[in-house]
């Protein structure tokens, strides 16, 4: 019998820069998902699956149909899914729970396999700095924006909310190419305070499109999932060790 394992993935950005332009992305990504169900126990999605997205009372963005019915498959099959929102999807509220039986997280969240620890999150306004964009949050996810959103027509405020956000930053910026080092980059910060008063095995992120994997103490790494735009890498946890890898298809 195939051990089973644990999967991760982040920051697909589907609909972007169009949803013409991510259809091959996104038919990659369902090769990929086909690909880990045979062995696949768990699989967390860290965010940023869509470049926006937003749940009206009655209404969701149009399109994904290969991506949303693959994670029925999965699910129904038995394979356990977490969802945490990311900041292009942040106005995810129960739509995954009640179509696909898929928990939402909206902030990050321990979990333990194989007596290991995990904290797993997005990243999105974690660890010192990058105050703007936690100033905007906070505006952006208050129950008054959300309220005031819902009042445009969805041809309106989808078709705005995917030019802002493509406009404002074509799915990755400049600062995702390099690695900042230890004391610039703020998620890495983040897991170090945290080992301060509580130990985890594992940090494992998205947000930074960045693939990476850090020792930060002992007994302790940072994980950054990188994204399926540029790297089109995955998390594998096989019970024992935690892996970043591409997602290589056979000829």
């Amino acid at each position: 019998m195939t051990a089973q394992k644990i999967y991760f993935a982040s920051d697909q950005h589907f609909g972007a820069p169009t949803a013409e332009k991510s259809k091959a992305r996104e038919e990659k990504f369902v090769r990929w998902l086909d690909v880990i169900k045979k062995d696949a126990d768990v699989l967390f999605l860290l965010g940023d699956l869509f470049d926006f997205w937003f749940e009206y009372k009655t209404v969701v963005p149009k399109g994904f149909i290969r991506v949303l019915g693959k994670l029925a498959e999965l699910r129904d099959s038995g394979i356990e899914i977490h969802f945490f929102v990311g900041n292009h999807d942040l106005w995810m509220h129960d739509y995954f729970e009640k179509e696909l039986n898929i928990p939402v997280y909206h902030e990050p969240k321990e979990f333990t396999f194989h007596e290991k620890t995990f904290l797993i999150g997005h990243g999105d306004g974690l660890g010192p700095g990058d105050y703007g964009y936690k100033r905007m949050k906070k505006v952006f996810t208050s129950s008054i924006c959300k309220w005031l959103f819902r009042w445009l027509h969805p041809d309106i405020g989808v078709g705005l909310a995917q030019y802002l956000s493509v406009k404002n930053k074509l799915i990755s910026g400049d600062e995702d190419v390099v690695f900042l080092g230890e004391e610039n980059e703020w998620l890495i910060q983040y897991s170090k305070e945290v080992l301060e008063t509580k130990h985890y095995n594992y940090f494992v992120f998205g947000h930074r499109h960045l693939p990476m994997t850090l020792a930060i103490g002992e007994n302790s790494e940072y994980v950054n999932l990188g994204d399926w735009i540029s790297y089109f890498t995955y998390g594998e946890f096989d019970g024992e060790k935690m892996k970043v890898l591409p997602f290589e298809e056979s000829k």
